[in-house]
């Protein structure tokens, strides 16, 4: 049974763990973080990633745990109300669409609860370095020793450690889109009932809405910055430093959503960015979901390329009988097409979604039986 190692426990590694099982492989997932990370924003599964998560036999749970938004409202940057909507939440598209928004968290303990049996899991350590010969892609870790696998794929994200090992420097393949973003959970002291609530005045923006039954919030908060601003990703009091410089001048609730920041345990910050390649795979080393082709959160379809990719690339290996290469090249033919469009949505509206048509066509530009 052919061995490969999965470096990050993300939407894209549990979906590929999954299916890498079912194609008869033997998956083990290495993860940085001591357990699944826990909050994040919430994400829209659409189109034909529904599919897959419908092949998974997980759909029916996902439904149920999907966001029940009633609608939103608009406020300027002053607090003042704009406009308000029962038809659509800015986050999700349209509420009486097919296509399902739920938390993060949610979405990563489903893939986890449906891809445990036949999966070695290794929380707590990460890879340092990757050597490949002729016997396999030797890997080296912080804390275990080192093991030696037939295929080695990175889903871990956008500062994917697999793709600085193996393909090159970090700027080489990130693109920032201009925007800053930051995601983190706090208790729903705006009472607010299923309902979303965004303020914006061009330079800086938040966008709040209830979760858990209305019992926390996930705040996120966002700002356009004429110069990159300098910050390591993983120095979480530097950021919110950051974000209180940027965000203060605002009204409404702003004050309240800065304090409850500053408090919350968990917070992602980073630039809106897309990964460009000319290849996502090297040798016996692959990439999926945001690192290899992360669209960006304005996008809205980071998740689906997530789930779409991994299920590609799991369908090429299992019908490659054992020839990786062969696997590798047909998931990049099949899967280029489909990541294209759904990248170009993110950058199709600087000031807006992209339309309507274009996300449609996007989200379902990829066939599962190809």
């Amino acid at each position: 049974m052919k061995t490969v190692l999965i470096s990050g426990a993300s939407v894209a590694g549990l979906t590929l763990a999954h299916w890498l099982r079912r194609h008869g492989y033997a998956p083990t997932v290495v993860e940085r973080a001591p357990a699944l990370r826990p909050g994040g924003q919430a994400l829209d599964v659409r189109g034909v990633a529904l599919g897959v998560l419908d092949r998974m036999g997980v759909l029916p749970e996902a439904r149920a745990l999907r966001t029940r938004m009633r609608g939103m409202t608009m406020l300027d940057g002053e607090g003042n109300e704009q406009w308000s909507s029962t038809e659509m939440a800015l986050s999700s598209g349209r509420l009486d669409s097919d296509d399902i928004e739920l938390l993060r968290d949610d979405l990563t303990q489903l893939l986890y609860g449906h891809a445990r049996d036949g999966v070695e899991y290794v929380f707590g350590d990460r890879l340092t370095a990757l050597d490949e010969d002729a016997d396999g892609v030797h890997a080296a870790f912080e804390r275990g020793p080192r093991r030696t696998f037939d295929l080695v794929v990175g889903a871990d994200g956008l500062h994917s450690a697999v793709r600085r090992l193996a393909f090159g420097p970090e700027p080489e393949f990130v693109h920032p889109l201009g925007p800053y973003v930051a995601v983190f959970a706090t208790e729903n002291f705006l009472e607010l009932d299923n309902w979303q609530t965004w303020l914006t005045d061009g330079t800086a923006t938040y966008c709040v809405y209830p979760a858990r039954d209305n019992t926390e919030l996930r705040v996120t908060l966002g700002f356009v910055a004429p110069e990159p601003v300098e910050c390591d990703h993983r120095d979480t009091p530097a950021q919110k430093a950051i974000l209180a410089e940027r965000m203060s001048h605002l009204g409404g609730d702003t004050p309240r959503l800065l304090k409850a920041m500053w408090d919350a345990p968990n917070l992602y910050f980073d630039v809106m960015a897309q990964i460009r390649m000319d290849h996502w795979t090297k040798g016996r080393i692959a990439l999926v979901g945001d690192a290899a082709y992360c669209p960006s959160p304005l996008s809205g379809q980071g998740t689906s390329l997530a789930v779409v990719g991994a299920y590609a690339l799991a369908d090429e290996l299992g019908r490659a009988a054992g020839d990786h290469a062969a696997a590798f090249a047909r998931y990049e033919e099949r899967l280029r097409p489909y990541v294209e469009l759904n990248q170009a949505l993110a950058t199709e509206n600087p000031n807006g979604p992209a339309s309507e048509e274009s996300a449609e066509r996007a989200k379902n530009a990829f066939a599962l039986d190809a």
